[in-house]
């Protein structure tokens, strides 16, 4: 039993995601997964490495991040063309973390952290997308907050990634996280109950 867990910059995706684990949850996360692919030794690093240039590698070997985000950042091609080496290798890694997690305790939920999960079309891979949600204005906020940015420079955040009531409209289930922790550990105990699941 699975499901895809996103939401929107600054909704409170960690926070789900951890009171899904208190409740015995396993949890992928998609952020780890896309760090352990380019590490040294990795096959997609050497494809960066071939694609980008040696540039994109520190001296020891690991991959230059801030080197390589000034070069898909400044371009929509170059971005493309650094998806196609790391997506796939997510997606094998991601489904191989979910396939062995259901294996080992078949009556265990599995709950993957899937931050871009409608922008990458992944809606296939679970049984279940669940979106965790506040409205914009409580989004905008809490980014303002939390990085302390302007408001202009999160508004700039929030217009690059898929508006919230889209993500809200196309989920299987919404958990509403506008109204502090006990609400939405009652809405995840709720979800929990509705799959038979022990709370």
């Amino acid at each position: 039993m699975n499901i895809g867990l996103t939401g929107g910059i600054a909704t409170g995706k960690s926070t789900v995601s951890r009171l899904f684990t208190e409740r015995g949850a396993a949890l992928v996360d998609l952020d780890v997964i896309a760090r352990e692919i380019v590490e040294p030794g990795q096959a997609p690093l050497s494809q960066i490495a071939e694609r980008f240039g040696q540039a994109v590698l520190q001296e020891d070997g690991t991959l230059n991040r801030r080197k390589l985000g000034e070069i898909v950042f400044a371009d929509e091609n170059e971005r493309r063309a650094l998806e196609a080496i790391t997506h796939p290798a997510i997606r094998t890694r991601m489904r191989a973390r979910m396939d062995a997690l259901q294996n080992e305790r078949p009556d265990r939920l599995v709950v993957v952290d899937v931050p871009l999960l409608f922008e990458s079309s992944l809606q296939s891979y679970f049984e279940q997308v669940v979106v965790v949600y506040v409205p914009r204005t409580v989004q905008l906020e809490r980014l303002m907050k939390r990085d302390g940015l302007s408001r202009e420079d999160a508004e700039r955040r929030l217009a690059a990634q898929m508006d919230i009531e889209e993500k809200k409209r196309l989920a299987d289930r919404v958990i509403d996280n506008s109204f502090g922790v006990e609400r939405t550990a009652e809405q995840i105990d709720l979800l929990l109950r509705d799959k038979g699941l022990p709370v």
